[in-house]
């Protein structure tokens, strides 16, 4: 994954937020959800973008043979719903808080589109992470398509590592401390918790990685 298109040290909701931007504190709430309340259906009116404030929240789409195919999980201080400021005016995805207690921060899109005419800065990140998404997306797709489930983890494994790891200095090893569930990652890579639980352990068996509720750590080869 090419680094131009990743956010390094960077937390967007102290760029996003417009409790951020002088002009724009008055009258911003946050929206409150509870688990499994939409935040948009498909066909909605893509008309704001959203930042996660707390909580998780689910993107995806419902099939023409009525599976959902899930393309997001999303936590704290991640965008979605940024295809509004592109031109799109109806949704082609539903958003759903997946946690008891799901705050995001709403941003409507003729707000975005004035933070983004003047701040150039603020503008090219925008841009730049929306693309990094957009890449993020075909790729998980083609993996969905054309790969088999092993696969499919291992390259989900180091999607991961891309966001919340980091290298041991020590060992070598890339160890990941990430917010999601097995049943997500399972959702994610199109599999069952008990598929991805077996994978997990052959994995751990071929001394690929270890795992802990929260925690996998990708050994050193």
């Amino acid at each position: 994954m090419n680094s131009l298109w990743f956010f390094e040290d960077v937390n967007l909701f102290n760029i996003l937020c417009p409790h951020k931007f002088k002009g724009y504190e008055g009258g911003h709430d946050f929206n409150e959800y509870k688990k499994n309340d939409f935040i948009y259906f498909e066909e909605d009116a893509a008309d704001k973008v959203f930042l996660v404030n707390s909580g998780k929240v689910k993107i995806g789409y419902v099939t023409e043979e009525g599976d959902e195919i899930i393309t997001a999980i999303l936590s704290k201080g991640q965008i979605f719903g940024e295809k509004a400021i592109l031109g799109q005016e109806n949704r082609n995805e539903f958003a759903q808080a997946i946690d008891k207690e799901t705050s995001v921060c709403p941003i409507t899109t003729p707000e975005m589109i004035e933070l983004l005419r003047e701040n150039k800065e603020f503008s090219l990140k925008i841009y730049k992470f929306i693309g990094f998404r957009f890449k993020k997306l075909e790729r998980r797709l083609q993996l969905l398509l054309f790969k088999d489930t092993k696969t499919r983890l291992k390259e989900y494994l180091k999607e991961l590592a891309e966001d919340f790891g980091y290298t041991n200095q020590i060992s070598g090893d890339i160890i990941i401390r990430h917010p999601y569930t097995q049943k997500e990652i399972a959702t994610l890579i199109g599999t069952s918790r008990p598929t991805l639980n077996i994978l997990l352990n052959e994995l751990q068996e071929e001394n690929y990685l270890s795992f802990q509720r929260k925690e996998i750590i990708l050994n050193k080869k």
